[in-house]
């Protein structure tokens, strides 16, 4: 297939472009920078220059492949206090392909988890407000478009990792002198390697039905206070409860420290034959990677 993918220089797209290119697809990446050109081009992929505010020519690029796997997102807004304007960009560009792929049976793959039916996990899920998003993906099967939404765990960890919530996190505990944890740390992020996630992109492009919900977290849900633990060992500074009351200001400017959501994985594993290889979470933190940088 000619595959286009939006964030294919990022951090999950470095990974996924090769692995479709390594399957035997024709990738184009969309570049807004000359050294995201540059590095879509490394891949092996063909550059398309643009950006996600030119919605004309998102549709195009779409109409003109055979699939579009939406991965780009201003993830800087959300330290910055706009993840509202970035979630209403967002749904912008997925109305655009929307529009474009409807009566095409093509295939669109984006971000996002739909309803489950366990109350619990849908008010987590319903909380993001990236949930909305996620309901206009999955509308889009109505359209004929082949949609497949992908539940990306909060904790997509690499070596190539800088700005996730591992990243944030040690930042944090570096210039607060402790490794925080709010309450007891018993809330849960699931996670998932880079590899794993890539290469489940591959298997939902050759494999998945249309209106597919996939999750790409090998481990379901990590507890908080483990990962700060850790943290705290590889930069010798104490592990601490930090009081649901006093998290705004002792975390600031991340908003997901106190996130407790599972993504159960089974069905996508029986579904694609989906087998997670790389190291947990707790494991790539104790490779050391994640300390010699920031």
């Amino acid at each position: 297939m000619r595959v286009f993918v939006t964030g294919a220089s990022g951090h999950i797209g470095s990974a996924v472009v090769p692995e479709l290119i390594q399957g035997g697809h024709e990738v184009v990446g969309l570049a807004r920078s000359d050294a995201s050109a540059a590095a879509v081009k490394a891949m092996g992929a063909e550059v398309r220059r643009g950006d996600l505010d030119d919605l004309a020519g998102l549709r195009e690029a779409a109409a003109g492949a055979d699939a579009t796997i939406h991965l780009a997102f201003d993830h800087t807004s959300i330290a910055a206090g706009r993840f509202a304007d970035a979630v209403a960009a967002d749904h912008a560009v997925v109305r655009a392909f929307g529009d474009a792929l409807a009566g095409s049976g093509k295939t669109f793959m984006g971000v996002g988890l739909a309803s489950t039916g366990d109350a619990r996990r849908d008010a987590a899920i319903n909380a993001n407000p990236r949930a909305a998003v996620a309901r206009t993906i999955a509308e889009f099967t109505e359209r004929d478009v082949r949609a497949i939404l992908i539940g990306i765990p909060p904790v997509t960890h690499s070596a190539r990792d800088r700005h996730g919530f591992i990243p944030i996190l040690i930042k944090i505990a570096r210039e607060r002198g402790a490794a925080g944890y709010v309450d007891d740390g018993s809330n849960r992020w699931p996670a998932g390697h880079l590899l794993d996630v890539a290469r489940l992109y591959r298997l939902a492009l050759d494999k998945a039905p249309a209106g597919s919900q996939l999750t790409a977290a090998a481990e379901e849900g990590v507890r908080v206070r483990e990962i700060a633990e850790t943290i705290g060992r590889h930069l010798d500074i104490p592990a601490v409860s930090v009081p649901a009351e006093h998290a705004a200001d002792h975390f600031k400017g991340f908003p997901f420290i106190a996130l407790d959501i599972t993504m159960p994985n089974a069905a996508t594993r029986e579904l694609l034959d989906w087998q997670p290889v790389h190291p947990g979470l707790l494991a790539d933190l104790d490779d050391g990677h994640y300390f010699t940088t920031g």
